[in-house]
C-alpha cells in the first residue's frame, strides 16, 4: 500500500540543506530515479493518464519535462550515453523488453525481442482509454481491454477490475497474475477504472481516497460499471468484479452494495473486517493514516459504513476468495472470515488457500493454479 505524493529530493552533503525538486509538480514520482552520467539531469518514471512514462528533471531549475508518450509503461532505467537511455518497457500484451529512448524527442527503438516467436503465434487484443463521468461530475479514465478479433456486434461477458494499493497506479502493466491480455484472450472484456486514489491524474485525485475507502471510490466503480453496461457489446447480465488487496476489499464492499450489477465476485487477499484487520496487520502506519483506530471518538467510517463485513446480509451472488497463508499485510483471517460469512449466508463460495504465499503469488506452480481456478470460477458462475 502506497500513500500520498512521492517527490525527488536532493541534499547538499556539506551544508545538509535539502531541496524538494518536484514540490510544484502535480504528479507522484515512481520508484525508478536515475541521475545522468554528467549529473546535469535526473530521469524518473511516473504514472501519467493511465500509463507510466519517462520524465526528465533539471535540478537547477526544478523543471519537469515528459519525454515519452504512448499506450505503454516505462518501468526501469538502466543506463545512459548522454543522448539516450536504455529502459524497460511493457504494455498489456508484451512483457518487459529493452528500448533505447532519445532523451531529446522521446523516440523509442526496440533493442530486444525476447518473446518474438511466442507473440507471433498469438492473436492479441486492443486497449482503449475512455473517459467516464463519475457520480460527482468528474472525468475518470477507464481502460477497456478487448478480446482478440473483437466484434462490436457481439456481446461479451465483462470483468470489472479493482486495483489494489489503494494508491497504486493502474497502467499498461504486464502481470503474470492480473494479466489483462490473458483475460481478454479467454473471451472477456476487461474494464479497469482509474478510480479515486490512483496516481497519474493529479495529486488531488490521488489523495481523495484517504479516509474514504468505501465512499467515492466505490461510486467510481459503480459509475464505470453502469457506463460499460450501456455499450452494445457488453453483456450487462454477465459482469463480474475482481481484485486483490484494496481491490479485494473493493470486491467485498461491492458485494454488499452492488444492487445486482454483478453476477459473481473474485477477491484475493482482500480486507473484509476492518477492525480485525487493524488489530492483525503488520503495517499500521498506513492503517492509521488512511483509516484511524477503532477506539477513536467519533468512530471512523472505516469501521461503520465503509466496513465490508457490515454488509454481508446483502451478499447475494457467488464469491471465490484467494488467500496467502503468510500474508502479514492482509492476514489469513480476512479471507477465512469472508469465506465463512459467504458459507453462512448459503452462497456458492470457494476459498483457495496458498499456505506458502504472502501478499502476492510468487511461486510459478501456484501461479498456474491461480489462473486455472480464476478462469474455472468464471466459466462456472459467469
Amino acid at each position: 500500500m502506497k500513500q500520498t505524493k512521492n517527490d525527488v529530493k536532493i541534499m547538499d552533503w556539506k551544508s545538509g540543506k535539502r531541496s524538494n525538486l518536484t514540490a510544484g509538480w502535480d504528479e507522484s514520482v515512481s520508484g525508478d530515479v536515475f541521475w545522468s552520467g554528467d549529473s546535469k539531469i535526473i530521469y524518473f518514471t511516473a504514472a501519467f493518464k493511465g500509463t507510466k512514462q519517462l520524465f526528465s528533471l533539471d535540478p537547477k531549475a526544478a523543471k519537469v519535462q515528459q519525454i515519452t508518450k504512448g499506450d505503454f509503461d516505462v518501468n526501469e532505467i538502466f543506463t545512459d550515453n548522454k543522448t539516450s537511455l536504455l529502459v524497460g518497457r511493457t504494455d498489456v500484451n508484451h512483457a518487459t523488453e529493452l528500448f533505447s529512448v532519445n532523451v531529446k524527442n522521446g523516440e523509442m527503438k526496440q533493442v530486444t525481442e525476447a518473446n518474438k516467436e511466442a507473440y507471433a503465434k498469438l492473436a492479441q487484443g486492443k486497449s482503449e482509454l475512455k473517459m467516464v463521468k463519475t457520480t460527482d461530475g468528474k472525468e475518470m479514465g477507464v481502460w477497456f481491454h478487448y478480446p482478440p478479433n473483437f466484434d462490436p456486434n457481439k456481446k461479451y461477458p465483462t470483468l470489472v477490475y479493482c486495483q489494489g494499493g489503494p494508491q497504486s497506479a493502474l497502467t499498461q502493466f504486464f502481470s503474470t497474475r492480473w494479466n489483462f491480455a490473458l483475460m481478454a484472450a479467454n473471451g472477456y472484456i476487461v474494464v479497469a477504472p482509474n478510480r479515486r486514489g490512483m496516481p497519474g491524474w493529479g495529486t488531488k485525485w490521488n489523495e481523495e481516497i484517504s479516509k474514504d475507502w468505501g465512499g467515492q471510490p466505490m461510486r467510481d466503480y459503480l459509475a464505470a460499471t453502469d457506463y460499460a453496461k450501456t455499450l452494445p457489446y457488453v453483456d450487462g447480465e454477465r459482469v463480474a468484479a475482481v481484485g486483490a488487496s484494496y481491490g479485494g476489499y473493493s470486491v467485498f464492499m461491492l458485494a454488499g452494495i452492488h444492487e445486482n450489477r454483478f453476477k459473481t465476485f473474485i477477491a484475493h487477499d482482500g480486507l473484509f473486517d476492518m477492525k480485525s484487520w487493524y488489530l492483525t496487520t503488520e503495517e499500521l502506519w498506513f492503517a492509521n493514516w488512511d483509516l484511524g483506530s477503532p477506539w477513536e471518538k467519533p468512530l471512523p467510517k472505516a469501521y461503520t459504513e465503509f466496513n465490508p463485513s457490515n454488509f454481508v446480509e446483502k451478499w447475494n451472488k457467488p464469491i471465490m476468495i484467494f488467500q496467502g497463508g503468510i500474508d502479514f499485510r492482509v492476514p489469513y483471517e480476512q479471507g477465512q472470515e469472508a469465506f465463512q460469512a459467504a458459507q453462512l449466508r448459503g452462497l456458492k463460495s470457494k476459498l483457495v488457500y496458498f499456505p506458502n504465499e504472502n501478499h502476492w503469488v510468487l511461486h510459478p506452480q501456484n501461479g498456474l493454479v491461480w489462473q486455472r481456478e480464476f478462469f474455472d470460477w468464471l466459466k462456472e458462475t459467469l
